[in-house]
């Protein structure tokens, strides 16, 4: 009874640490996003003849995280900047930009998580040696394994989501630019085509073609803002499409016949990558049958064959 008991007490302290680590990160992620704007809010309350609000009740009515966590986020960040080498948070913050994540999370914030993700499983592995008492074997296997899967966790969770991002580009390349080759060829212009895709298209591919428009309207040539689009995304296909297109403009050959040819060409390449994935598939199916459902078959074939036989011996 007593080891249950503490077996107990160990799950309920890995589980609030866990629950903690959790709560830090929304804390982090929710100190960078945009704050409610409460002086414009009071400002409108008061000329629609409301009472006035001082500034105390102003301080107040902000989220908790906006109050207490972004002022510790600020300290802790300038320690993350003079500690970390400054290649690993360029690396990082390439990462971030990739995954689309940059305008959410700081390269110094996501070292902030890490570091916050290993010294919570240390502490919880620690928690369960002196609760538990399993073998030193254990223990120290624990020990090792419980700073590195802290750091390393949150490193794959984004590279996972800057693959999941680049294969939404991908999938989505192909129908972006029939509809850019449909607009111009309509007469439109390229900007008006690009304006015409982002309306019509909700993923990831359209928001890097609306920025790339916003800086074109902003004044940027459109050779650079293809090449940032390039940077921001690092998907070959649509690097050879930016590079196809940014050769047609120098050579003034017409853009209609090059996002034809270009959508075709993408088109071609999803099936072939559709037929890829196809002829894949039953080599990762032998595994789940030969682990899974043969046995049951072989099971349900062969054990009756095996009673009767043990039967007929006895």
């Amino acid at each position: 009874m007593f080891l249950s008991a503490v077996n107990s007490l160990s799950v309920l302290a890995i589980s609030l640490t866990v629950l903690g680590a959790a709560l830090a990160a929304v804390g982090v992620a929710r100190a960078r996003r945009p704050a409610f704007n409460v002086a414009e809010y009071f400002h409108d309350l008061d000329a629609d003849g409301a009472r006035p609000v001082d500034e105390f009740e102003a301080t107040l009515a902000q989220p908790f995280w906006v109050r207490v966590v972004k002022p510790f986020s600020g300290r802790a960040l300038k320690s993350v900047t003079r500690l970390t080498p400054g290649e690993y948070l360029e690396r990082t913050q390439r990462k971030l930009l990739l995954s689309g994540l940059n305008g959410t999370m700081r390269a110094e914030e996501f070292v902030i998580a890490q570091a916050a993700a290993t010294g919570l499983l240390t502490v919880s592995a620690l928690a369960y040696l002196l609760l538990a008492h399993p073998s030193p074997r254990v223990g120290i296997m624990m020990l090792i394994l419980a700073p590195v899967i802290g750091w390393c966790l949150p490193a794959s969770w984004l590279s996972r989501k800057v693959k999941e991002r680049q294969g939404a580009i991908l999938k989505d390349l192909p129908d972006t630019l029939d509809l850019l080759a449909i607009s111009v060829e309509a007469g439109m212009g390229f900007e008006g085509a690009l304006e015409i895709v982002c309306q019509h298209f909700n993923s990831p591919l359209a928001e890097e073609f609306s920025r790339t428009l916003h800086e074109m309207e902003l004044g940027l040539p459109r050779r650079d803002a293809f090449q940032n689009l390039k940077r921001r995304t690092q998907v070959p296909e649509l690097s050879n499409f930016v590079l196809a297109l940014l050769q047609a403009d120098a050579l003034g050959i017409p853009i209609g016949r090059v996002l034809k040819t270009q959508a075709t060409e993408m088109r071609n390449k999803r099936r072939q990558w559709a037929r890829e994935k196809a002829a894949k598939l039953p080599v990762k199916m032998l595994f789940p049958l030969i682990g899974f459902v043969f046995p049951s078959i072989l099971v349900v074939i062969m054990g009756p064959a095996a009673l009767g036989i043990s039967q007929a011996f006895k």
